[in-house]
């Protein structure tokens, strides 16, 4: 019961109930626990004519303003919502949609202005969608009209359950332990790893959204709307209060948009056992941008350890986990430093079972105690080097967090094996590139990029050419001098160019106006012709060959390539730039029988193969 007194003084000051709400809530069935009903929606209250996915689309959300209260022993989240809405399109609405988990219900919306708050009419109803894990959401419609990119500021109460559904992915026929390793949000009355793990717009709904629906198996569409939704919402300001109701073991901390924050602990009772101690723990974190992420919120009752070089913070009830990962760490520092400088901010690193996830400098990932720090290191790279490398722009710090996860494999493994792996994506990047030469076809500039598969795979492929091109040693004094850059600075999409030209000295504007301000597709490469002309020998010379090779680019981007000689015993390379539909020859000067040219190894990445080899003909 004293749960529910808790509840209920938190909502009154929240504003969530009346102040002349007097009616106590009924009595739960077990002590400490809280039940809010969610009465079926009569058929009056739904909308009388469908929503469409143009109005769901026309609304965007710019600001967030949540407090947020969680009670674990009911799964349950009670939330007090403002936000600032715009249509975004040139028609009027004459109605508004908003979505929430299909386990949780709205229960009021008001209109906030100067006066005060004004109720607004609403109806819900479900409605599919596989932008929840329950594979549908509650909509409610408003009763608000909104003209061409005006704003409205709403207040929304809603509440309900979060647990754990994978119900999206067994009605496609994935197996219930694999569905449940890739959909584990929820809200957890007791657990060892996360008692809340929620990932919102894509896994769970636990903020309020305005989106058309998808199903997993309507195509691509969801995966669009998510990497949509994350360039959108850079930008968009959130704040969140956090209020945990908690029974027993108190909460540690929280983690919101991959930033821990202590719990402060307020005890209501002065039970000497922990099993009957009650009470409410609270955090806030301030209004900032969401940035390129999903937002997401975790709660654990385990406290942080940083690991002695402070490269790791680890959140894990397992302390003999945290050995092997802190060692890991400190097999990739030596090539971190070479590359970026001074060690940065730590990795935060929770112990959570199921499918990874990443943000940013957060992982949550489950933890082996008996793993090898050898075989734990390469997953541990790209998010390291994200925790080391925040970058206003994704292509940085994406790209370059899987380009230095293929470096590690280079120093451990070998040049071939990471031009094997980094040639694993070719073909993906080749399918989504557009075809120039058919109208209205357009890309994605890795500045503006929302898909992974031109911000991480595509732009890992600009960073191996940036250190074919400028040299290893000049790209890594480049990226240390960026990291020193002030915000203001870094935020500009040309200033890593800058830097690197200030640096080399050299003109980059042909490279990043093909390969990262613009999308102009891949290069298409076939080698023309080899022809060799016999040297006579000279003093101090062997006699040899002058190749004169002859290379096509039938692709929309510029290509700067190795061109490799090779015979039994030598090889020779030398670079040569490729414009767009056009060809391009060099002359290689070879003290030996040539036998064999090959244009590309694999670094620059092609509509069709990645190395052309031809076998010369001795004339």
């Amino acid at each position: 019961m004293q749960a529910a007194k808790l509840l209920l003084l938190a909502m009154l000051a929240l504003g969530y109930l009346p102040a002349s709400a007097q009616e106590p809530t009924p009595a739960p069935a077990e002590p400490g626990t809280h039940a809010i009903d969610l009465p079926p929606i009569p058929p009056d209250a739904l909308p009388k004519v469908p929503v469409t996915d143009d109005e769901r689309a026309a609304i965007t959300i710019t600001a967030y303003d949540l407090d947020v209260h969680i009670i674990p022993a009911d799964s349950r989240e009670v939330v007090r919502a403002t936000l600032t809405l715009r249509n975004t399109t040139t028609a009027p609405l004459t109605r508004i949609p908003l979505q929430i988990s299909g386990s949780m219900r709205f229960e009021r919306v008001a209109a906030v202005g100067p006066s005060g708050l004004r109720p607004v009419d609403f109806t819900q109803s479900p409605i599919g969608t596989d932008a929840d894990h329950t594979g549908f959401a509650q909509e409610a419609v408003l009763a608000e009209p909104l003209a061409p990119n005006a704003t409205l500021t709403i207040s929304v109460f809603y509440a309900g359950e979060l647990r754990q559904s994978a119900a999206r992915l067994e009605l496609l026929g994935t197996p219930t332990d694999r569905a449940a390793q890739t959909d584990w949000d929820g809200i957890f009355p007791t657990s060892d790893q996360a008692s809340t793990a929620l990932r919102g717009f894509g896994n769970v709904l636990w903020y309020p959204v305005a989106q058309p629906t998808a199903a997993l198996g309507d195509g691509n569409k969801l995966l669009a709307l998510i990497e949509r939704q994350r360039a959108a919402d850079a930008a968009v300001s959130m704040r969140l209060r956090l209020t945990v109701e908690y029974a027993g073991d108190p909460p540690d901390s929280a983690i919101f948009n991959g930033n821990l924050q202590p719990l402060a602990r307020t005890p209501d009772t002065d039970d000497t056992t922990i099993e009957e101690t009650h009470g409410v723990a609270t955090a806030a974190w301030p209004a900032a941008p969401i940035g390129f992420r999903i937002p997401s919120l975790f709660l654990t009752a385990q406290h942080a350890a940083a690991t002695p070089d402070q490269a790791l913070n680890i959140i894990t009830a397992n302390s003999d986990a945290i050995p092997p990962y802190a060692a890991a760490a400190r097999l990739l520092t030596p090539l971190l430093s070479a590359w970026l400088g001074e060690k940065s901010n730590p990795l935060l690193l929770l112990d959570h079972k199921g499918e990874p996830f990443a943000d940013h400098a957060f992982l949550a990932a489950q933890l082996a105690a008996d793993a090898l720090p050898a075989d734990i290191a390469p997953s541990l790279a790209g998010p390291l080097a994200q925790a080391w490398l925040p970058s206003h722009h994704v292509w940085i710090s994406e790209g370059f967090a899987q380009f230095f996860r293929l470096l590690y494999t280079e120093r451990t493994k070998g040049r071939a094996a990471a031009l094997a792996d980094l040639n694993d994506s070719r073909s993906e990047i080749a399918f989504v590139e557009p075809d120039l030469s058919q109208p209205n076809t357009a890309g994605q500039p890795l500045i503006s990029a929302t898909s992974a598969t031109y911000f991480r795979l595509k732009a890992a492929f600009v960073w191996w050419q940036l250190r074919d091109l400028a040299g290893e040693s000049v790209l890594q004094q480049a990226l240390t001098a960026y990291r020193k850059l002030s915000p203001a600075a870094e935020a500009d999409p040309h200033a890593f160019e800058k830097t690197l030209g200030a640096i080399t000295h050299t003109d980059f504007a042909w490279f990043f106006s093909d390969w990262v301000y613009r999308d102009r597709g891949l290069p298409d490469l076939s080698i023309v012709q080899a022809i060799p002309r016999p040297l006579p020998a000279r003093p101090g010379k062997d006699a040899g060959y002058i190749v004169a090779v002859d290379v096509r680019n039938d692709g929309d981007a510029t290509a700067d390539v190795p061109v490799t000689l090779s015979s039994g015993a030598h090889t020779l390379t030398q670079r040569l730039r490729i414009p767009p539909h056009a060809n391009a020859a060099t002359r290689i000067l070879f003290e030996d029988v040539p036998e064999v040219v090959q244009v590309n190894d694999g670094s620059v990445p092609e509509l069709q193969s990645t190395t052309h080899t031809l076998k010369i003909t001795k004339p």
